[in-house]
């Protein structure tokens, strides 16, 4: 790794904060139980993020799933609209963490900067349920939200798979199976934002981060190992899938991310096959900065780019 590596000050803060805190004991993720790391997830995210933006909508919903419903949550900053396209957002946490709350606070603020509604999906998790339940619940979400049901309250026109590094495989999983197989309404855009797009161990990145920017080797090693996802499969690392005739995509990527690298790869074969791409990689910055607004402030203007670059697309 470089020398001159380049850390934002906010960012050193917070990463010298972790720091301090795994050296007076605080354990980490991989060296919990599973519903303990979750909580600690949803902490983190209440202490280090931005307050939730008042809505005129914030409901709970169900969709239809293969093992059963899927808890799902509508934000809108409208009461009413008229029909026009829906996010549908992906939770991080590596297949293993998060869910409705560890999101909510990030989620208010893109539906509200959108102006779009937006749904949040909250697939099964690993180790209780491995690999496909993930991807096989939020494929059946997306297209139970493409059909406009009454319960939505809203006429879908498109759809914009949205999600950050679990959740970002997961919107470019759904945007490739809606596209070979179409939905009641198209993909009209897909945002991954530090998505795992391939095994990312082979990777400088990885190796260059695996340690000190809060995603870290172990934890990843945990996620995997607890997701159970074969090397080969497309529905596990979407890298393998096809790139050509894609719709436009938002792809973000933090510099200081041991999965840096495996946005990057997946960036590259769209560019290669010609499907339209906004690429940006924010610097100076880590892994999970969408959820981390009041601890790295920089990461609000970050974010606020990456919905720029969304309505950019959008407007096209």
């Amino acid at each position: 790794m470089a020398q001159s590596l380049f850390v934002r000050p906010d960012v050193q803060a917070f990463l010298d904060y972790l720091r301090q805190a795994a050296a007076a004991g605080a354990p980490a993720m991989h060296q919990m139980a599973p519903d303990q790391a979750r909580a600690a997830y949803t902490a983190m995210q209440q202490l280090a993020d931005l307050p939730p933006r008042d809505l005129a909508v914030i409901r709970d919903l169900a969709s239809p799933g293969p093992a059963g419903p899927i808890p799902l949550r509508l934000y809108d900053a409208r009461e009413t609209r008229a029909p026009g396209p829906v996010l549908v957002f992906y939770h991080g946490g590596g297949f293993v963490l998060g869910g409705l709350d560890s999101h909510h606070n990030v989620c208010t603020e893109i539906a509200a900067r959108m102006d779009l509604p937006l749904i949040a999906v909250d697939y099964r998790l690993a180790p209780e349920h491995p690999f496909p339940a993930a991807p096989d619940d939020a494929e059946a979400a997306a297209r139970w939200i493409a059909q406009g049901p009454a319960d939505l309250g809203r006429a879908v026109t498109g759809l914009i798979p949205i999600g950050d590094s679990a959740g970002g495989n997961l919107a470019i999983v759904v945007t490739q199976a809606l596209m070979a197989a179409p939905a009641a309404a198209p993909v009209v855009a897909q945002v991954p934002i530090y998505p795992l797009t391939d095994a990312p161990e082979s990777h400088a990145s990885f190796r260059d981060f695996a340690e000190g920017f809060l995603l870290d080797a172990q934890v990843m090693h945990w996620f995997a190992q607890a997701y159970g996802a074969p090397a080969d499969s497309m529905r596990a690392f979407p890298l393998h899938g096809g790139h050509d005739q894609m719709p436009p995509t938002v792809l973000v990527t933090a510099s200081l991310d041991p999965i840096r690298d495996s946005g990057r790869v997946y960036g590259a074969a769209l560019a290669r096959a010609g499907s339209p791409l906004v690429f940006t990689e924010r610097a100076g910055t880590i892994h999970g900065f969408i959820q981390v607004r009041k601890a790295i402030p920089s990461a609000q203007a970050d974010l606020e780019a990456i919905l720029a670059a969304l309505r950019g697309v959008l407007d096209a």
